[in-house]
């Protein structure tokens, strides 16, 4: 059904980079906020700056993951240890959750300056799910996910929203810990083994091979197939549009 088995009765998404096309925005707050800090390092330290790559650090330490988890993992990469610090911390403030905060701010922004636009083969996916009465679902690590979903119209196709706050206030891990898709199969009434994950991220379609999900979609959006495959992508596609029977790419 769809490109998939016909065990899979439910339908979990990721949202940036699957449904929408935000990875690259984030990717480009990421950069602002982590250049802006390296750079002020590299004046109080006098060591050579060198600039975050917004696809090899992105897609390694960043995509899909909760954004404090992406701090930490970036930082640690740099040879950062850096305090916590508290919500309470002021964006940029040499914290992990003052530099989590500016680029919150960041992506924000440049969501408001830019707007969202979501994957016409996505919503044209999903879509056919809701007309064949098939449950869907968003499962997010963003703490925007719904304003990011009504920004891009597409609210009203998911059943259940996963995202940041839910994953904070329920105590989930974020990816690549499966907690949060399986959290979403459960308030679907579904088990894992008959539900499908669809991830552009590594450690999303990680957390999808973890959860024992029935199939995992991994959406090449950047030339990454080979790893998707490896972290667990059961199958690859550059389009969701390349799973509708009689769609071009099909």
């Amino acid at each position: 059904m769809l490109g998939l088995s016909d065990d899979i009765r439910a339908f979990l998404f990721d949202l940036d980079g699957v449904l929408t096309q935000t990875a690259k925005v984030h990717a480009a707050a990421w950069k602002s906020t982590f250049d802006a800090f390296l750079r002020s390092e590299s004046d109080r330290t006098g060591e050579q700056f060198v600039p975050f790559d917004p696809v090899v650090d992105y897609d390694t330490h960043v995509d899909g993951r909760p954004r404090l988890d992406g701090t930490r993992a970036f930082l640690r990469s740099r040879g950062f240890d850096l305090p916590e610090g508290t919500d309470a911390d002021p964006p940029g403030a040499r914290t992990v959750h003052g530099i989590s905060s500016a680029k919150n701010d960041t992506v924000l922004a440049m969501i408001r300056e830019q707007g969202v636009l979501p994957y016409d083969g996505s919503v044209a996916y999903v879509r056919r799910l809701r007309a064949l009465g098939l449950p869907a679902a968003v499962v997010s690590s963003s703490a925007n996910c719904r304003d990011v979903l009504r920004a891009a119209g597409i609210e009203e196709l998911f059943d259940v929203v996963v995202d940041g706050i839910v994953a904070k206030r329920e105590g989930l891990p974020g990816k690549p810990a499966p907690d949060t898709y399986l959290a979403a199969a459960r308030a679907l009434g579904v088990e894992p083994v008959h539900a499908a994950v669809f991830e552009d991220a590594l450690a999303g379609v990680a957390s999808g091979r973890a959860g024992g999900f029935g199939a995992v979609v991994g959406v090449d959006r950047t030339g990454q197939a080979d790893e998707l495959r490896r972290d667990g992508a059961t199958v690859v596609v550059t389009d969701l549009a390349e799973l509708i029977p009689g769609e071009e790419g099909a």
